[in-house]
């Protein structure tokens, strides 16, 4: 029998219009409904249209496994389906959001595997807590932390103690019960504003070892968007906030090193990003006794993992102070690839890594440091 033409149309969303496409079917098609097994409503048949009305449901995942059952059933017939008519409505305006390197880097695709263990940091207490519906109490942070020391973890990010009460209290806690070993480093995060900054360094008052996390966004979409800001000014920001951290170090017994993050990393030209962490180093000038740690965050995946790669090798070669500075990687997991991130980056010259047990952090979660 020769191949016969038909036309469905589904309707996968009230607002969505019908999509058309052309069917081919070799053979007669049932007509029966029951024949959709429950996917879909089947009326008006006859030999040359079929009209396909999906039901809408609240859920959209169980309309998307309702419609995957249709082209199941479909496929069961020997119907081959050509997207003629299909072609997805205004695709062009989007746009990649991620840059190349503007020179060539891709040494590290020359290395079989990572010859050297990486510095571990667990952000549980900071981007882990921020994945639970209900957050962490005061007590139920201090049994984790205690957990977290005990599996052997040496830099501990805690959180941002002037973001709120129970964040400055957590702090305070842990140093006033002399609860963090001597070889620990708890983390802090600040944004690059005094009042923060100041906040962040009361909270540390007696504590002998810390690491003061600085960052501010240098993503185009953050730049022209959210501040509408120059890179002149957003970098003049980081620097700011760079030059009063100093000041307070100064000021505030213990030891502290400092570390910058260019949040966005990956929605920014690597070679801004580099103009801006240089102006930070000149800032800081680490030395081999006071290193500082340069922290290039997948903050949102938004390539496939070799691009990150040649991302952080262009970086590591073109670093100020590189003999003296950490270079250390935040996978988030948007597209599933934080582990493959956080190897390649390895392979790229990476130092350290952030990430959670598990991989439980906020939004799609950060790296899996277990895996």
């Amino acid at each position: 029998m020769g191949v016969r033409q038909y036309e469905i149309y589904a309707i996968t969303h009230p607002r969505a219009g019908a999509v058309k496409i052309s069917v081919a079917s070799h053979g007669q098609l049932p007509l029966q409904s029951g024949a959709l097994m429950d996917a879909a409503e089947v009326y008006n048949v006859n030999y040359t249209q079929i009209r396909v009305v999906t039901r809408v449901f609240r859920s959209s995942l169980v309309l998307k496994r309702r419609v995957f059952l249709l082209s199941l059933w479909l496929h069961k017939l020997n119907i081959i389906i050509f997207k003629e008519d299909a072609k997805m409505k205004n695709v062009e305006k989007y746009q990649r959001g991620y840059f190349m390197p503007p020179v060539k880097s891709m040494k590290w695709t020359e290395k079989e595997y990572i010859d050297h263990a990486p510095m571990w940091c667990s952000v549980d207490l900071r981007d882990g807590n921020q994945a639970l519906i209900i957050p962490m109490s005061l007590e139920e942070k201090l049994e984790f932390f205690e957990h977290l020391v005990k599996i052997g973890f040496k830099e501990i990010e805690i959180g941002f103690p002037a973001a709120s009460e129970t964040e400055y209290e957590f702090c305070r806690t842990l140093i006033e019960r002399n609860m963090i070993p001597d070889d620990v480093r708890i983390q802090v995060l600040t944004q690059s504003r005094e009042h923060i900054i100041k906040k962040t360094f009361e909270a540390l008052t007696g504590c002998k070892n810390a690491v003061v996390h600085l960052y501010n966004s240098t993503s185009v979409a953050q730049r022209e968007q959210v501040f509408r800001k120059s890179k002149e000014e957003i970098k003049e920001i980081a620097v700011s906030g760079a030059k009063i951290c100093e000041e307070y170090r100064q000021k505030t017994p213990g030891n502290f090193i400092f570390e910058y993050s260019p949040e966005s990393f990956t929605g920014t030209e690597p070679e801004y990003a580099l103009e801006v962490c240089n102006a930070v180093l000149d800032v800081w000038k680490p030395t081999a006794d006071n290193k500082v740690i340069i922290n290039l965050p997948v903050t949102v995946e938004m390539s496939m993992p070799h691009v990150y790669a040649s991302q952080i090798e262009y970086m590591c070669d073109n670093m100020k102070y590189r003999e003296n500075v950490i270079v250390s990687l935040h996978p988030h997991n948007d597209r599933g690839c934080a582990v493959a991130d956080s190897e390649l980056g390895l392979l790229a010259g990476a130092d350290r890594i952030e990430g959670t047990c598990f991989g439980n952090g906020e939004r799609t979660g950060n790296v899996d440091i277990v895996t």
